[in-house]
């Protein structure tokens, strides 16, 4: 049975599945099976892995089912059915989340976004607990596109996206990140683009780091595994 892996650049992956894409050109060589794990920005060489085929794949790894979208065929659509900052699972319309082909609506996982972009009533309940468990007492600022930004040491609350089959919990690393001077902490999500895809919930870059994310189309599946991406 083929199988390879290979080292990668994070956010540099590109395994959509269109016609001239990796993953179609290779689908009898690898049987539409991969997975990638990207490094933390703390990486020093900030190179990750690649694995190609269902042999090299890891054993111990927990799956949500795979939707099928044939307007976005390219997009890798889970059903995310809530999310949970610290204990609390915030309070979202159902609609916020619900896979809609037609409208495009639902969430994707994306190595290709930089930061989480959630849509604008499910950005706001997870940013307000966020902010409501960092405390009120600590001033929040801004910093770029980030809403949600301290200058003063905190408590990071953890986060977890719970979808069918499987959560993931972020470690801090995952959730917050620094100014270059090392000043200022911001929560690293955003609201969704005022563009085609704001009805879209991007599980992206930054909130993958450290997790190896496979993508097995055979059996319409994405697993997540907490693994060290170095």
């Amino acid at each position: 049975m083929a199988s390879t892996t290979a080292t990668l650049n994070a956010g540099l992956l590109g395994l959509a599945r269109g016609p001239l894409s990796l993953l179609s050109q290779t689908q009898n060589l690898y049987q539409s099976t991969f997975s990638y794990c990207l490094p933390s920005f703390k990486s020093p060489n900030f190179s990750g892995s690649l694995r190609l085929g269902p042999a090299v794949q890891p054993k111990r790894i927990k799956y949500t089912p795979l939707l099928k979208n044939p307007r976005r065929s390219s997009l890798y659509y889970v059903n995310l059915n809530a999310i949970r900052v610290g204990r609390r699972t915030v309070d979202i319309p159902p609609a916020a989340l619900a896979f809609n082909p037609i409208t495009g609506s639902g969430t994707i996982f994306d190595s290709g976004t930089v930061f989480t972009r959630l849509v604008q009533p499910v950005y706001l309940a997870v940013r307000n607990e966020f902010r409501r468990r960092v405390g009120p007492k600590i001033p929040v600022t801004t910093l770029g596109g980030f809403d949600t930004c301290y200058s003063v040491p905190f408590v990071v609350p953890r986060i977890t996206f719970m979808f069918s089959g499987l959560n993931m919990t972020l470690p801090e690393d995952n959730i917050v990140i620094h100014s270059t001077a090392g000043s200022i902490t911001c929560l690293a999500m955003a609201p969704a683009p005022d563009n085609v895809n704001s009805v879209l919930n991007v599980i992206a870059n930054m909130q993958q780091q450290n997790h190896r994310v496979l993508i097995d189309v055979p059996n319409s599946r994405l697993g997540v595994a907490r693994e060290a991406c170095t």
